[in-house]
């Protein structure tokens, strides 16, 4: 297993995501959101594991300019938009090689071991 979890510090799930992993003694990298982000292949292997850009989005985030302003870009501008505020996106994203989950998912996560 090669398991990357990209989150912030402050947000709880991902603490809550790499205390599951550790409790299992399974080695996992951590990518703070805030400081490096997600590349642009990385970015499109988990759109294309979780089903797509809305499902990535944090409808909660503090950002409501932007949120409203994603709701009426084009898919290939929301992409686009996406990929340069990272800030917006659901976390944890927990990947394993090309599946990826966003959010705690714990039941998703035994399948992996």
């Amino acid at each position: 297993m090669n398991i990357q979890i990209f989150g912030t510090k402050k947000c709880s799930d991902t603490r809550k995501a790499e205390r599951w992993f550790k409790e299992r003694r399974i080695k996992y990298q951590l990518i703070d959101m805030k400081e490096k982000g997600m590349s642009k292949g990385e970015f499109n292997s988990v759109k294309q594991s979780v089903g797509g850009i809305d499902a990535m989005i944090d409808e909660n985030a503090k950002d409501k300019e932007l949120l409203t302003l994603m709701k009426y870009l084009g898919d290939s501008d929301r992409e686009e938009k996406l990929l340069e505020n990272q800030h917006i996106i659901r976390t944890p994203i927990v990947r394993n090689g090309k599946a990826a989950t966003i959010g705690y998912e714990p039941d998703i996560w035994k399948d992996w071991e």
